[in-house]
């Protein structure tokens, strides 16, 4: 099994918001990708390289970034032996490629042909996530159908339906559909799901159709990685493995929320996401 982290955004909000901070708590931030934004001990992304690199089911860890914080992301691979970097050769949040398409990159660029795990660069999941238990789950979907891939859910509240995707699930945690950012009064379901997708071998040739599809589309449409799931839902099983919850760093609060829990509430640093 492959990992790509997606990483080529360019955290608008965040900087924006690191600039604006009037306290100059956080100036050392500014200019730094969400992805390599120190949390606790070490860099968000060093988190699940660590994690990645433990569970024994990943051989290969690839980082799809731009040009503008390419250097960077080269300099903090040094530090690793399982890691590679691709450019997207992106230089501004206006010209990005879209998820979608930096996912499709990694994949023809390092000619994936396995199954892959494709992760939020800023997204870092609670303490009862496991990389070992998703790829127990993904195991038994896959011995019943080699087509099947796996999404993550947990439960959000009602007032946050708007933020998120939200899937639509059968007794067996089969995906029926998913809402894009709903009214609470749209699905009486509160599963929301983050960027971290299990794509089967089976499914990776459905990235091409998809772009093929959009490509006249606007860059919205190809940008967030939900909306290829919910396009992908209908011609694939896709099935849930439940969580209690995620940090998701878009902006300057969620950032120190974060922080302030690798800091001083993780329990157990050596084993978290394995």
């Amino acid at each position: 099994m492959k990992a790509v982290l997606l990483a080529a955004g360019y955290g608008t909000r965040l900087q924006r918001d690191v600039v604006s901070d009037s306290s100059g708590r956080f100036a050392h931030l500014a200019g730094t990708a969400k992805p390599l934004l120190p949390v606790g001990r070490c860099a968000l992304i060093s988190h699940w390289v660590r994690a990645l690199s433990a569970c024994g089911s990943v051989d290969g860890i690839y980082v799809v970034t731009n040009a503008l914080y390419h250097a960077a992301f080269e300099e903090w691979a040094a530090h690793f032996q399982n890691v590679r970097i691709l450019s997207d050769q992106t230089r501004s949040n206006d010209e990005r490629l879209g998820a979608v398409a930096c996912l499709q990159l990694a994949i023809k660029h390092f000619k994936i042909e396995d199954h892959v795990v494709v992760i939020g660069g800023d997204t870092l999941f609670k303490e009862d996530f496991s990389l070992t238990k998703v790829k127990e789950r993904f195991s038994d979907l896959q011995a019943k159908c080699e087509d099947s891939c796996l999404v993550l859910s947990y439960q959000c509240r009602d007032q946050e339906t708007h933020k998120y995707g939200i899937l639509e699930v059968d007794s067996d945690l089969c995906v029926v559909c998913m809402k894009e950012k709903p009214l609470p009064s749209d699905t009486e379901s509160r599963r929301a799901c983050p960027c971290f997708y299990v794509l089967s071998k089976k499914s990776l040739p459905l990235l091409d159709t998809f772009l093929e599809e959009k490509k006249e589309a606007p860059i919205e449409e190809k940008d967030a990685p939900g909306n290829f799931l919910s396009w992908l839902i209908p011609r694939r099983p896709v099935y849930v493995h439940e969580i209690s919850g995620r940090f998701d760093v878009g902006n300057l609060p969620s950032y120190i929320e974060c922080d302030l829990f690798f800091r001083e509430k993780l329990q157990d640093a050596e084993s978290f996401m394995v």
